[in-house]
């Protein structure tokens, strides 16, 4: 992955079409500003019971988008990352239709985990209150297949994805035989969407326990051989993601956001500070996403909160999401939580935008404590253009990220791109790219609570950031071949 910002985007709902339409607008008023795209799911369909993330089938481009050879094309002027969606498939797929006309004697038996598999003799109350899944209740669903047998399969994150069994061969081959279409199209890195879900074993939380982390080095290793990085998406405790980080190409870094709004909001950087002393360097840094803004990053590890302290303690993190949800007019409370039917407990649904109260000089000085930090940024479609949240979708589908997955007009992306924020965004992105060094580095020189300094330097080359927390104000300086420069950026 190129050191320089990443784009990260629906096809359909920043192009307005398909992936040509994304690739003009690329080359057109985007010309030069991201060193890859991620594409978040484009697989057939991309309208299915999780905007892609539930994949009928997930070798074959939705039609409606395009197809490999137009992935192919688009990879030829930038480099993209792709979904590998590891845990689950549509309960629409062939393979589990196939295993619901034709229960065991279906080839493709093995490939779907159902609760006996995992717990052959049964499982007592403490064994399945122990689970971890990230939306309440178990993660098991009673269906009676086509041929009449009854099953209680296990399904993590809705009734429509069905958990795959990546210890089975079926399951390893299902995988590997994504990984081989990814690299005949040109993906140069996919990211692990929900590994860390991908392993269950009776007696233990199902998430993230040593065996997941052997499973990820396996696909890293099956990844590599086809000449594609590995960037794991998982939501966790902070510590998990550093040790993560040792074992991957790249991780992303989710602790950040939540850390960057406790900043503005609370004109205290130390927090953030201390994160941004042991984060992981080899990270893809975020401050939105398809998803929530994430807060089970900063806080206590669920199991052990004495011994296993979080970022944030407990009540920082309340006044936090209340805060959001106060800038937010509210909005946000309506599309988190019991609110919305796409339940998440440790996110909240909202714009970063928004979620600062729609303030311009936050919202730079958050872009820019971003492009600063180690790692490299990623940005999201509507965080690019500074958008705002969506509550007309949201109100029409119930469902709580949708408050965040406006679908643009190219009427819209051009006015957007005229707005002052948007054009100091662009800015800043560029210089992100442009300068060097940012290829050298990082460091954090002393400054008091409510101040930020955040240093990048290469040989003779210098960039500097200062964020003064009471304004907040922002100030980014920098060598060139002019001599020293420097500009007010919030």
């Amino acid at each position: 992955m190129r050191n320089q910002v990443q784009l990260i985007t629906y096809v359909d709902r920043l192009a307005g079409g398909g992936i040509p339409e994304l690739g003009r607008l690329l080359s057109g008023p985007l010309h030069n500003l991201f060193g890859g795209v991620h594409l978040l799911p484009f697989f057939h369909p991309i309208d299915g019971a999780d905007a892609g993330f539930d994949p009928i089938d997930h070798t074959c481009v939705d039609p409606r988008l395009g197809s490999w050879k137009d992935v192919a094309a688009l990879g030829n002027s930038v480099d993209i990352t792709a979904d590998l969606i590891v845990n689950h498939v549509s309960s629409r797929s062939p393979q589990f239709e196939d295993y619901s006309r034709f229960g065991e004697a279906s080839p493709f038996a093995g490939m779907f985990l159902s609760f006996g598999r995992v717990f052959p003799d049964g499982a007592r109350e403490p064994e399945l209150l122990r689970i971890y899944r990230p939306r309440p209740g178990l993660p098991f669903l009673n269906r009676r297949l086509e041929n009449g047998e009854d099953r209680l399969l296990w399904t993590t994150f809705t009734a429509q994805q069905i958990d795959i069994d990546v210890r089975s061969p079926q399951g390893a081959a299902y995988i590997h035989a994504i990984l081989d279409r990814f690299r005949e199209a040109g993906i140069r890195v996919i990211r692990l969407d929900a590994v860390g879900y991908a392993v269950k074993k009776a007696g233990t939380s199902c998430f993230m326990i040593p065996e997941t982390f052997d499973y990820i080095a396996e696909l890293t290793e099956a990844a590599h051989s086809r000449g594609i990085e590995i960037l794991v998406e998982i939501h966790s405790y902070y510590r998990d993601q550093v040790d993560i980080a040792r074992r991957v190409d790249r991780v992303y870094d989710f602790a950040l956001p939540p850390l960057v709004l406790h900043a503005l909001f609370e004109k205290d950087a130390g927090p953030l500070k201390n994160w941004l002393a042991i984060s992981p360097r080899n990270a893809v840094t975020v401050l939105d996403t398809h998803d929530g803004i994430g807060v089970i990053d900063v806080g206590a590890e669920a199991g052990d909160p004495q011994r296993r302290p979080g970022l944030l303690p407990a009540c920082d993190i309340h006044k936090l999401v209340e805060t959001i949800h106060h800038r937010s007019n509210g909005q946000s409370r309506q599309a988190t939580g019991a609110a919305a039917s796409n339940l998440d407990l440790y996110q909240v649904n909202c714009t970063f935008y928004d979620a600062l109260g729609r303030r311009d000089n936050e919202y730079l000085a958050a872009r820019a404590i971003q492009f600063f930090a180690p790692g490299i940024p990623q940005v999201y479609y509507v965080g690019l253009l500074a958008g705002t949240n969506d509550m007309d979708l949201l109100g029409r589908t119930g469902v709580g990220r949708d408050i965040n997955r406006h679908r643009y007009t190219q009427e819209e992306i051009l006015r957007d791109l005229q707005r002052p924020v948007v054009r100091k965004l662009l800015e800043l992105v560029r210089f992100r790219n442009e300068h060097p060094a940012f290829g050298g580095e990082f460091a954090m020189p002393g400054a008091t609570a409510g101040e930020l300094i955040l240093e990048w330097r290469r040989e003779g080359d210098w960039a500097r950031l200062e964020v003064d927390l009471a304004g907040p104000a922002a100030c980014l300086s920098c060598s060139s071949p002019r001599g020293p420069e420097s500009e007010v950026i919030a």
